[in-house]
């Protein structure tokens, strides 16, 4: 009851079957949808697990690519489900421990981009731009976190990273 009387007042909204927010306006647009990885981050909060965004949405997260996926995936060690926000439909899909490993890290969102440019198409432009972009911090984590990536990639990640903690 106490939900009904919230979404009645408009303090709340619902966004699907068990999933609420406190909607957002903007004063030109009205009101705002929420993110993709806000709607995923309170599916995992409530299940309990962790996310790992992945394909051409971890791609465009980094600034590798342009296109803006309809259907945007996250790995997940938990269950799979799929969730339709408006005309956004957020896939969270079962995946290995080991590609969990760097979950919420920026290599992990790095090795996911890679994976979906594949081996034979990530370019020397979208390399530099990493190695431009990503903190200190992270380009050694990067470099780290390699023994966790197709070995492919290891070569890339060293460039982003200027060989730093090679081992």
């Amino acid at each position: 009851m106490a939900l009904s009387r919230l979404l009645d007042a408009g303090t709340i909204r619902r966004l699907v079957r068990g999933l609420y927010d406190y909607p957002r306006t903007h004063e030109k647009l009205g009101p705002l949808s929420p993110t993709p990885k806000m709607i995923a981050q309170a599916i995992s909060k409530s299940d309990g697990t962790r996310l790992q965004p992945s394909g051409a949405y971890a791609a465009n997260l980094l600034g590798l690519s342009d296109q803006v996926p309809a259907k945007i995936v996250f790995l997940t060690d938990g269950a799979e489900k799929t969730v339709q926000v408006g005309t956004q439909t957020i896939q969270l899909r079962r995946t290995t421990p080991k590609n969990m490993v760097t979950a919420d890290r920026m290599s992990g969102l790095v090795i996911q981009a890679f994976r979906y440019l594949g081996k034979d198409h990530v370019r020397p432009k979208q390399v530099n731009w990493l190695r431009d972009k990503l903190p200190t911090d992270d380009k050694a984590r990067l470099w780290r976190d390699r023994v966790y990536a197709p070995t492919w990639m290891h070569p890339y990640f060293k460039q982003i990273s200027e060989g730093g903690g090679e081992s």
